[in-house]
């Protein structure tokens, strides 16, 4: 939390409802792979439709919902609708397949995994195999990698597995589904960053609640392909063209074991928003959000990003000569795996810091340190 300032300490505020968190639970149930989002995306409009003026979606699957569309001023909020998963790369003769990533699987976690292969037929259960123990004794143990993981779907010919429905190409997503663990945290898989998805439909939710009205158009979206760089965001920006935008993403909680704080900082789940420090986040705007969170005793953390933060800020930012842009993190355990976890209050915290971020923001806002 930030020194030197009057901080207004409250008891944490609640804002996920149960019907927010049945919409939480099918939407990260949902497979929404880089490149094919757009089941995911229709789950995600249906709910947010009933907070917005309008929506649209790009020819790439990117959703937008938009709130006084005729407004001259423009305001995005905005997340990324895509998961990581692999993609079918090579059938052996003996029905054994091997694969690729879609985006930064970690090769490590598969081994004994259950899978979803996704055909025009339907959906093909697989799992990735691997030698048993037994097999492996007095030999130097060999490290899963993308040259020796492969899925087993119970064929016993590239014949049988293509008439399955599958053939190269074919996307592949883990059947993990969500769960709520110890009353505390939500876990799961593509809580990176279909959360963030989630929460700025949840700000939209809000705002129509309470009965706001903003002096300028605010574009809630739903960005594809951000796992493979930042493709959908760079579309959508161009499109829009927004005069600011706030980014919402995940970030490493570093106190588990095999994490460096001095390279990865200290953040923790369940201690609030994290808020960046990089040459994308615009200095001023990042003073509102955290002056906005002290004023309104919403706990933070912060981070140092480096060069870039490697989320969509950086696409919004340097995009159309320059968009004024910040970015709030949401913190996140076992990033890239299938059992992701947030903390419950650190979801409520990034819905109210965006909210309330919304609410000071001025039409035709200028956040330049000076203008000559």
């Amino acid at each position: 939390m930030a020194k030197g300032k009057k901080e207004t300490a409250q008891q944490h505020i609640p804002v996920v409802t149960p019907k927010s968190l049945k919409f939480f639970e099918q939407y990260i149930n949902n497979p929404s792979p880089t490149g094919f989002e757009w089941a995911g995306q229709r789950l995600w409009l249906d709910y947010i439709k009933p907070y917005v003026d309008e929506t649209f979606t790009d020819h790439y699957g990117t959703a937008v919902a938009v709130i006084n569309p005729k407004a001259a001023f423009k305001v995005v909020i905005e997340a990324h609708a895509d998961e990581i998963s692999w993609f079918v790369n090579y059938i052996t003769k003996d029905g054994l397949i091997y694969v690729i990533r879609n985006g930064g699987s970690d090769h490590q976690i598969a081994p004994s995994k259950r899978v979803d292969i996704h055909t025009e037929k339907g959906v093909v259960k697989a799992v990735f195999g691997w030698p048993a123990i037994h097999t492996r004794s007095g030999e130097k143990e060999e490290g899963p990698s993308l040259k020796n993981i492969f899925l087993d779907c119970g064929c016993s010919s590239k014949e049988e597995v293509e008439a399955l429905g599958i053939h190269v190409g074919s996307v592949v997503t883990y059947e993990d589904e969500f769960m709520v663990l110890n009353d505390r945290y939500y876990v799961g898989r593509a809580l990176d960053n279909r959360a963030g998805g989630f929460m700025i439909a949840e700000v939209a939710r809000l705002l129509r609640e309470n009965k706001k009205t903003l002096p300028f158009g605010l574009y809630i979206v739903n960005s594809v392909q951000e796992e493979i760089g930042l493709r959908g965001a760079e579309m959508i920006a161009d499109r829009i063209k927004p005069d600011i935008a706030i980014v919402t993403d995940v970030t490493h909680d570093t106190q588990t074991p095999m994490i460096n704080k001095v390279t990865q900082g200290d953040l923790a789940c369940g201690k609030g928003p994290v808020v960046s420090y990089a040459p994308s986040v615009q200095i001023n705007f990042n003073k509102l959000l955290v002056d906005t969170a002290i004023k309104k005793g919403i706990p933070f953390q912060r981070q140092a990003s480096s060069r870039w933060t490697g989320t969509d800020t950086d696409a919004f930012a340097y995009s159309n000569g320059g968009v004024p842009s910040v970015l709030v993190s949401l913190p996140l355990r076992y990033m890239h795996t299938t059992v992701e976890m947030i903390h419950k209050e650190d979801v409520d915290n990034v819905i109210r810091l965006i909210y309330e971020t919304l609410l000071t923001i001025k039409s035709g806002q200028d956040f330049r340190t000076f203008v000559k």
